[in-house]
């Protein structure tokens, strides 16, 4: 596993993807799976609630436009596209209310586009 895990990291770093974008973010389906859609201007649930150490799995989707998304606390981000399905995933380890954001401009009213993650114990 810890061979695997330097691989991963490693083909990160030649090709230019994101570590939480690699075999153990990006694509991956283990965990609990939450469809989140983003459009002009808001998450749709705009609030999700997961527990602490369980691992999760977003699935990202536009309805309209190219929209980000951002969860800093975590070091999670996508670009989420229209058409396209994007998927990170992330085990939450703190407990707390954290915000989620779209940081790709999206036109007026983009900065009211977020959403909160509840992680409970």
């Amino acid at each position: 596993m810890k061979r695997l895990i330097i691989l991963t990291l490693l083909m990160g770093l030649v090709f230019g993807i994101p570590a939480h974008q690699t075999a153990f973010g990006v694509g991956s389906t283990k965990g609990k799976v939450i469809r989140l859609t983003a459009k002009k201007f808001a998450y749709s649930p705009a609030e999700i609630t997961v527990k602490k150490g369980e691992p999760v799995v977003l699935e990202l989707t536009s309805k309209d436009s190219k929209h980000g998304f951002n969860l800093p606390d975590f070091g999670v981000r996508a670009d989420v596209k229209s058409g396209s399905v994007s998927r990170v995933s992330f085990t939450p380890d703190k407990v707390g209310r954290f915000t989620f954001a779209c940081d790709i401009y999206c036109g007026s009213g983009h900065e009211d586009m977020s959403g909160t993650l509840v992680v409970t114990e």
